[in-house]
């Protein structure tokens, strides 16, 4: 989907500048352009998008939609299995969590999306598939459908709403009076359309040092991190392997796709399964730029919350990798 902004980044950085791709600057540059274009398009989009669905479909009755006990948490299954088979990263699914926000989808829901977005992606299985067989794959895929479902579940029994920042709630209070309008005008879907627009620019533009500053972080650890830095810490059959594998994976930032094949490495020089899955989920699913983005629509509590929960989870799941596979 983003080949030609691949194709766009390394001709930027490595012919017009000329920094050597093998350099360590040149990677992190590479990194930085490639996916803070991609995250403000997909943004715009994606806000755009739930600016139609919102002007056709009120914000209330979706919540409650939602939130109904009739689903019996189906309602985290269905947005962790949407997670599933959304090809983001951590940061790239942040735009979808404001645009689910923004339609006021009960927050437990939402964080059920962007938990298992990350960690479970077609073209991951399919590498995973190849490098570790189908039995390895199946609880990865399952772990990971299971670890959105149950920590959504967990963080939506715990009433964080009045944690989100002062910023989602004027973009609620906004989206309701544009449908107000749209309602006592009986404007057409071409009518609305400039309205739309405009928010979806408004909100790029406020979150727009958040991305930059997150990609940021992201593409120095990406591109300066020494080769063999974490098989020293993690390599050590002890209790304590599963959650420091954790502790070191947050800071880095990376998609599935990618952690994958270094995953590999790790289990090929003895670091057991289960330590080294909970170190490619502690990557992809939590990272400082993931929290950095996320800074915008939570407060400092809520975004402890959430990482305390998910990385809690992560631990179990490290734990019980290391038992079964």
């Amino acid at each position: 989907m983003f080949d030609w902004l691949q194709h766009f980044a390394d001709w930027l950085i490595y012919a017009v500048i000329g920094i050597s791709p093998q350099s360590h600057l040149g990677e992190a540059l590479n990194f930085f352009v490639y996916d803070t274009i991609k995250i403000l398009i997909l943004l715009f989009l994606i806000t755009f998008l739930m600016g139609i669905v919102n002007s056709y479909f009120p914000i209330d009755r979706i919540k409650n939609f939602l939130s109904r006990n009739k689903l019996y948490g189906g309602e985290y299954l269905m947005a962790s299995t949407f997670g599933a088979v959304t090809p983001f990263c951590s940061c790239s699914s942040v735009p979808l969590f404001i645009g689910f926000v923004k339609g006021g989808i009960p927050l437990g829901v939402t964080f059920a999306f962007l938990i298992t977005s990350p960690l479970v992606n077609e073209v991951a299985i399919a590498i995973f598939l190849g490098m570790f067989g189908v039995k390895a794959t199946l609880v990865y895929v399952v772990s990971g459908i299971l670890l959105g479902v149950i920590s959504g579940a967990v963080l939506g029994k715990m009433n964080l709403e009045p944690l989100l920042t002062d910023w989602v709630r004027q973009v609620w209070k906004q989206a309701k009076a544009d449908q107000e309008v749209f309602d006592a005008e009986k404007t057409t879907f071409v009518q609305r359309i400039p309205t739309i627009i405009k928010e979806a620019f408004g909100i790029v533009k406020s979150v727009l040092v958040y991305v930059l500053i997150g990609i940021a972080i992201g593409a120095a650890m990406h591109g300066y991190v020494p080769e063999g830095f974490f098989e020293q810490y993690i390599g050590k059959d002890t209790w304590y392997a599963v959650p420091l594998a954790v502790l070191l994976g947050i800071p880095m930032y990376a998609n599935a796709a990618g952690i994958i094949p270094v995953i590999q490495v790790f289990v090929a020089k003895g670091i057991p399964i289960g330590t080294s899955l909970a170190f490619m989920m502690a990557v992809v699913g939590l990272s400082i730029p993931e929290a950095t983005l996320l800074k915008k629509v939570m407060t400092t509590k809520l975004l402890l919350i959430f990482f305390g929960v998910v990385a809690a989870c992560i631990i179990l799941s490290g734990y019980l990798f290391n038992l079964i596979l």
